[in-house]
């Protein structure tokens, strides 16, 4: 019986590959086209971005900003931005843009939000190390001193942005007004990313009250293993994975709600 019951789980987790594979490839066809320089432009798009960035901080502030080189400040903080930026964009109007395919009976909501999650996770990182690399062969970045802690950190946070993203879409299907305000709230939360400072500038007061913001743990945590202990960093690993776990717990019966209500083309 444990034989039989262990095949049945492999054989779905099987079909569950498969499903998210089948997904990852139809949404790359239909963002990019069957063009090269389609596939290319997941990278391209954050990647130009940040370069801009970068440039105009290093125009405005110098080579440093607190003691802290301006360019792998940029990117880090930038390239965390991005991410948030781009899961909350691709996950809102995800199940009605995906509601024919829902006539396959193994293919299930989340499986569309987990593909384009699995593809945001890894352009964006790719779009980082792109341009991490010229930065360090050019000399105007150091290497990066813990990747563990830094892939760590950009794994936590997109699980926890997962969470939020997933919660926004939800609402956005299941409110037509909840949708309008999702951009609006994007911009105001952009203090609350720790993109663009660290922690560390604030008073003692502030720090203690931007604390509460996970996903100024995952930058803070993510410039740790980038700088290392050169660098004064503020995070928590565990608050981070707490915070992603509560939202992710909230988003998966708002997705059963969700489901429910979506109208099969």
């Amino acid at each position: 019986m444990g034989y039989l019951h262990n095949s049945a789980v492999y054989g779905k987790l099987s079909e569950k590959r498969r499903v998210i594979n089948a997904l990852l490839i139809r949404d790359l066809m239909l963002r990019f086209g069957h063009g090269n320089i389609g596939f290319m432009w997941l990278v391209g798009e954050p990647l130009i971005l940040t370069v801009g960035v970068m440039l105009a901080w290093t125009v405005i502030y110098g080579e440093q900003k607190h003691g802290v080189t301006i360019m792998p400040l940029v990117l880090t903080g930038y390239s965390m931005l991005t991410l948030l930026r781009h899961f909350v964009n691709r996950y809102v109007h995800c199940f009605r843009q995906n509601a024919g395919l829902l006539f396959h009976r193994s293919v299930r909501p989340v499986d569309t939000l987990v593909a384009r999650g699995v593809l945001e996770t890894i352009g964006v990182l790719v779009a980082f190390f792109v341009a991490y690399v010229p930065l360090l062969l050019l000399g105007l970045t150091e290497p990066i001193d813990d990747y563990l802690i830094l892939l760590g950190a950009w794994f936590l946070t997109c699980f926890f942005i997962n969470g939020l993203a997933t919660i926004l879409a939800c609402l956005s299907e299941l409110s037509d007004t909840m949708e309008r305000f999702i951009q609006p709230l994007m911009y105001l939360a952009i203090p609350l990313t720790g993109s663009f400072y660290m922690v560390a500038w604030l008073p003692q007061s502030a720090q203690r009250l931007i604390l509460y913001s996970p996903m100024v743990h995952g930058t803070e945590m993510l410039r740790a293993g980038y700088f290392g202990a050169s660098v004064p960093t503020h995070w928590d690993a565990g608050y981070l994975l707490l915070c992603g776990l509560g939202l992710n717990a909230i988003a998966l019966p708002l997705v059963q709600m969700v489901q429910d209500r979506v109208e099969i083309e």
